[in-house]
């Protein structure tokens, strides 16, 4: 798939995992009174979920099988949760930033470091081949 083809799936991918993120981060901090940013690391993990199924179904062209990737995977999204928790502590709880605005920044820093990750690590191809 070309780049930009394969960039664009990666976007609308983005934005079906991102719905769950958003909708777990607002329902806990406005229903659960949970604070924003364990409620976003709650809101990463679902979305994540969302993201492997249907990367791996629609953007990402691969041999690996599901073991190699998943692990993988969980490599680059535990470096975004780790991007995600530092960016989101230092607009929110360091900057005193309302915590949509933080968040909708965070997803953009995150979104490069995945498409990143996931097209040259987690589904590229094997060595050697």
């Amino acid at each position: 798939m070309r780049l930009h083809l394969q960039f664009s799936a990666f976007m609308l991918v983005g934005v079906a995992a991102m719905v769950v993120h958003y909708g777990l981060l607002i329902g806990l901090v406005q229903l659960a009174h949970v604070a924003p940013v364990p409620a976003t690391l709650v809101g990463y993990v679902g979305g994540g979920l969302v993201s492997y199924a249907l990367n791996r179904a629609h953007v990402f062209e691969t041999e690996r099988n599901h073991a190699d990737a998943l692990w993988r995977f969980v490599g680059v999204a535990g470096v975004g949760f780790l991007l995600t928790w530092g960016f989101m502590h230092l607009f929110v709880d360091r900057f005193g930033a309302p915590y949509i605005p933080a968040q909708i920044v965070t997803t953009g820093i995150v979104m490069f470091w995945s498409f990143v990750g996931h097209k040259f690590w987690t589904f590229g191809e094997k060595a050697g081949r």
